[in-house]
């Protein structure tokens, strides 16, 4: 919708400027939120920043092997220009790859870690959302409701809109949750992870450029499926483990 940013002469891709501004809330949340469940905000950065790097690092590197042909006539084009080509798969293996050993270098555990990682990881979620929206690469199912938009003059679902919505839901749900000294160990990232599974479960079905298999079934709502029903039955267990049940 908005692919381009002037400031004066220049112009900026909007893309690029919401994932780089983004990437800077989400570290800077995460010390904030290691701080509110008492985690050591030190290493908490650490581990975001791990994946940040390792992340950026992979899918640049995963898009140059798998296009090798159009860079090995002129290597300087792996590490320049770097305003395309991203592999987003092999960035997300290879960041979580390097998050897990800055983790155990670090000795911390599971658990607290994630519940202070939580609402880093929904806001990378709801920045990708939004670079989706303003860039114009997603869009949503033909509608008539009065909230849809017309980029290219067809009414759709503002699909990316209804992900920032459920993103906002997940980050209210964890910070309700983790009140210092009165929460469960696991049950912040636990419940955040279900609520933000089960809005993007009901939300991507209007999603008109989605990854559909054979049989019509939207894969990423299988994943999110996936993922809501492990993360109940970890709440159930939690539940079922507490001192007063």
């Amino acid at each position: 919708m908005f692919p381009t940013v002037s400031i004066g002469r220049l112009a900026f891709p909007t893309t690029g400027l919401v994932i780089l501004i983004g990437t800077w809330l989400c570290l800077t949340l995460v010390e904030r939120t290691a701080d509110r469940i008492g985690q050591n905000r030190e290493f908490i950065f650490g581990v975001a920043a791990t994946a940040v790097f390792t992340g950026f690092i992979g899918a640049r590197l995963t898009f140059v092997a798998q296009y090798w042909s159009a860079f090995s006539q002129n290597p300087l084009n792996i590490i320049w220009p770097l305003n395309t080509g991203y592999n987003v798969w092999g960035g997300v293996l290879l960041g979580l790859a390097g998050a897990f050993f800055y983790a155990r270098a670090k000795r911390l555990s599971l658990l607290p870690t994630l519940d202070a990682l939580a609402p880093g990881l929904v806001l990378g979620l709801m920045v990708v959302s939004l670079a989706d929206f303003v860039g114009g690469p997603g869009y949503g199912s033909l509608t008539a409701v009065p909230w849809g938009i017309a980029p290219f003059g067809v009414r759709r679902h503002p699909v990316q809109l209804y992900e920032l919505l459920v993103g906002g839901l997940a980050l209210l749900t964890w910070w309700r949750v983790s009140r210092p000294g009165r929460f469960m160990v696991g049950r912040p990232f636990l419940l955040t992870t279900a609520v933000y599974s089960a809005g993007r479960l009901f939300v991507d079905a209007f999603r008109d450029n989605a990854w559909i298999i054979e049989g019509g079934y939207h894969v990423l709502q299988i994943v999110n499926l996936l993922i809501l029903l492990v993360a109940l039955f970890q709440i159930g267990r939690t539940i079922n483990s507490a001192p007063d049940s």
